[in-house]
């Protein structure tokens, strides 16, 4: 047994330091970026936001929406062939979405099934709670071989060693994070995390020396947060819960009181399980919840209101694009974010 006794941070432990900036407008303030990934040599532009595979969010509706935009959407581990048949726009968006699947042979067979069907789809992403194993350190070596063109997402993990090890296995892009989501409760049930600042600082700092890129995902409440991400060097933010509760998810409006709610829930809560694999196993435990969001209409909106927050972010710390964010990024480290005197 041991401490690590240094400070470890999230997103609400700081604030950006304001610094002379040269920009007129945010209007100025360049959000796309260019990317050309490690192994799969694809190359990839647009605004470096993703939503998350969860569902409601992870949705081809959502894809659609965010495509006008050019982000990425990592869709559910449920959208098999027939599912994107159905699908009209697909050759439209594919270069903005990204097949999801979990590290079972049948994950792998349904790949293979969809992959032979819509060839042109780039991005694969391998998502599993703890990316610590060796196996799926294996499974990524697996998919590299199969799949040497396609870019690969891994995750998820949140330390510097594994980021390093599962670039080292295949992967271009490295999915940081184990905790800090809005509907996930790892934290509470395991006893296990990483501050989501610091997980991504680390992280990136042993991608990039390996040439590769990373993904933080969880933890944004707000906009701000958003650009604490990027500024921290995130390549790409990953957003589930403030993705959540929009039209193109789909999700059953419920009514109550005169309001009207959406239902959202982490991918390893008891509804998910139930929903997608008969239940939770005997020898498992839920590590989500369920919560109900207010319905919030269609997602454009809360784009621009992400976008609009992260354009000024950049001007306040001189950042005249979203490349040149980190590199003019100073953390101040605060104990209180905001005055919280109206919002209760």
């Amino acid at each position: 047994m041991r401490i690590e006794e240094d400070i470890k941070l999230d997103y609400s432990d700081v604030l950006f330091r304001p610094k002379r900036s040269t920009l007129s407008s945010r209007k100025d303030v360049d959000l796309r970026r260019t990317y050309k990934f490690k192994y799969s040599k694809n190359e990839w532009s647009g605004i470096p936001i993703v939503a998350a595979n969860m569902d409601g969010v992870g949705e081809l509706g959502v894809a659609e929406s965010l495509s006008e935009f050019e982000m990425i959407t990592c869709l559910t581990k449920q959208h098999d062939v027939k599912k994107l048949e159905k699908f009209k726009n697909l050759k439209k968006i594919y270069k903005n979405i990204s097949l999801s699947i979990g590290i079972k042979k049948e994950d792998f067979d349904r790949l293979d099934k969809v992959l032979k069907e819509f060839s042109f789809i780039k991005f694969i992403c391998v998502d599993v709670a703890n990316g610590y194993s060796e196996h799926f350190s294996a499974f990524i070596k697996s998919v590299r071989d199969k799949y040497p063109t396609k870019t690969i997402i891994a995750g998820n993990v949140v330390t510097a060693d594994m980021t390093q090890e599962l670039v080292l296995s295949g992967a271009d892009i490295v999915k940081v994070g184990i905790g800090p989501g809005s509907v996930c409760t790892t934290r509470i049930q395991t006893g296990v995390g990483y501050p989501q600042l610091s997980a991504v600082m680390e992280c990136a700092d042993a991608a990039h020396g390996l040439g590769a890129h990373i993904i933080a995902d969880g933890g944004c409440t707000c906009p701000g947060d958003v650009a604490k991400g990027f500024g921290g060097g995130a390549d790409f933010v990953m957003l589930g819960g403030m993705f959540a509760g929009h039209d193109e998810g789909k999700g059953k409006i419920i009514k109550n009181n005169g309001s009207k709610y959406i239902e959202f829930y982490g991918s390893s809560s008891d509804i998910a399980n139930k929903k997608h694999y008969g239940g939770l196993s005997t020898y498992r435990s839920s590590e989500g919840r369920t919560v109900r969001v207010k319905y919030r209409g269609k997602i454009k909106d809360t784009i621009l209101n992400i976008l609009g927050g992260i354009r000024s972010s950049c001007t306040y710390v001189g950042a005249p694009s979203l490349k040149q964010l980190s590199k003019c990024t100073t953390f101040v480290r605060v104990s209180n974010q905001f005055n919280e005197t109206f919002t209760k």
